[in-house]
């Protein structure tokens, strides 16, 4: 194999968030066909290279390769820097129209009641069926305050409505930082912009001393290329970022690009099936290398690469070009890449949390399960033949949330031999912890037990 060393363009590798229409008017049909022609992986046939406009033509290729005027590729490049006006919202095509994966905290559909699962049927009366995510962005975003309508189908109640909101701007930190318990350090990646890399170096900068670190890239749709490479060079292990193979070519490898600051502990990465493009280029070289280990549900499967040509008329066109594999050759596209650790929907950092800290619990003894309700206020830890009381009643006691922080206690010792554990805040239903009984003295061993929070 040979090794790739230049792009002379930015190459995009984005799973979409946004939708709109496109005005085709003095539209620069030759150009594209010139274009389509000499650089469209795999190939493409005479008979769309007849097509007469260049909405027919695209609409021919795969679903990634978009024509777009000036003001929506400027649309498109603000979603992937999270520089966004609009209702709040990350979406992708359906048969009926845009279902919505996911909305913002805080963002107008988040208040408006607008769920994940939902599936946006009209915009201002426009029929979304059949209309491509990237060239409907327009439609959704718009001017700070303005307003859209939207017709949206609900499966859940089998019914149809509509809702009007105002669009706002939407403030989405690229890079979401967390401290664990256990010092397990949480660090959340949104978009794979220009900055993200010197943003995850800068995360683990200000939190010193981790014990090991949980990278999130769930409904992480991608974005830059060259971020991916960036991400991936901050990775120790990793000495090959991907390979990668465009029009009639051989296959080609690329390095990392590395990173001056790199994980110094362990990671964890958490994905599911909203995490494309660069997300899967970054998973696929950690697996193939295990360089980390993933948890969560497969990925998306988009394992193609666009380049965005500048066209005469300040248009862009942006093509797919080529399609990138995993540093063993690992298939990408419509496959995606399957999880180390495959988990339900929802409990990725748990999963992953939970095993960095029976890591640290080795050699403690196990105690029996404690299950709690939550009106409980008091958690009770009696005598055990695995840890003796005078253990028991010296010893450093620790309350770790799993999937999330240490809780502050109140420890009791009574005359029962038994601990009586008050927390400083309710435990919510459905929460796990770990309560650490951690011994002062080299005699004795430490020990632990889960906790489970019920109704």
């Amino acid at each position: 194999m040979k090794k790739l060393r230049i792009y002379v363009l930015s190459l995009i590798a984005l799973c979409v968030f946004f939708t709109t229409s496109v005005a085709y008017a003095a539209e620069p049909l030759d150009e594209v066909k010139q274009l389509v022609k000499k650089y469209y992986y795999p190939n493409v046939s005479e008979s769309v290279l007849n097509s007469t406009s260049i909405r027919d033509l695209t609409k021919q290729l795969d679903p990634y390769s978009v024509y777009m005027t000036k003001e929506e590729y400027k649309d498109f490049t603000n979603s992937i820097d999270m520089k966004l006006v609009g209702i709040g919202v990350t979406i992708e095509e359906h048969a009926n129209g845009l279902k919505i994966i996911s909305t913002i905290k805080g963002g107008p559909a988040a208040n408006g009641g607008i769920l994940a699962g939902d599936i946006i049927k009209e915009v201002d009366g426009k029929n979304l069926v059949g209309e491509a995510v990237q060239t409907t962005i327009g439609l959704i975003t718009g001017k700070e305050n303005t307003k859209v309508t939207l017709t949206i189908y609900r499966s859940k109640t089998n019914s149809t409505f509509t809702k009007t909101l105002f669009r706002k701007v939407i403030n989405i930190p690229n890079v979401e930082t967390e401290k664990l318990a256990g010092n397990i350090g949480y660090i959340r990646l949104n978009s794979y912009a220009d900055n993200s890399s010197k943003e995850i170096q800068k995360a683990i900068k200000s939190m010193p001393g981790m014990k090991g670190w949980i990278f999130d890239l769930r409904s992480n749709g991608g974005g830059y290329i060259t971020a991916a490479e960036e991400v991936i060079g901050l990775f120790p292990k990793a000495q090959v970022a991907y390979l990668f193979k465009y029009k009639d070519s051989e296959t080609y490898y690329t390095e990392p690009i590395k990173q001056k600051i790199r994980w110094n502990a362990p990671v964890s990465i958490t994905m599911d099936g909203n995490s494309a493009s660069a997300s899967e280029m970054t998973v696929a070289s950690l697996k193939d290398q295990k360089a980390a280990k993933l948890y969560g549900q497969t990925t998306y499967g988009k394992g193609v690469m666009q380049q965005v040509f500048s066209l005469k008329d300040g248009s862009q066109l942006k093509l797919t070009t080529g399609e990138f594999m995993g540093p063993k050759n690992t298939k990408i596209q419509k496959k995606g890449i399957t999880p180390n650790v495959k988990t339900p929907v929802g409990k990725e950092i748990e999963y992953s949390h939970r095993d960095f800290l029976k890591q640290q619990l080795k050699g403690y003894n196990k105690l029996s399960n404690i299950n709690q309700k939550t009106a409980q206020k008091t958690i009770t830890i009696k005598n055990s033949t695995k840890m003796n009381w005078s253990t028991m009643k010296n010893a450093k006691v620790s309350l770790l949330q799993i999937g999330g922080k240490q809780q502050s206690i109140k420890v009791q010792k009574t005359s029962k031999l038994q601990l009586k554990l008050t927390p400083n805040k309710q435990l919510k239903p459905g929460t796990k912890y770990y309560v650490v009984l951690t011994s002062k003295t080299k005699k004795s061993k430490s020990a632990y037990a889960e906790l489970n929070i019920t109704k």
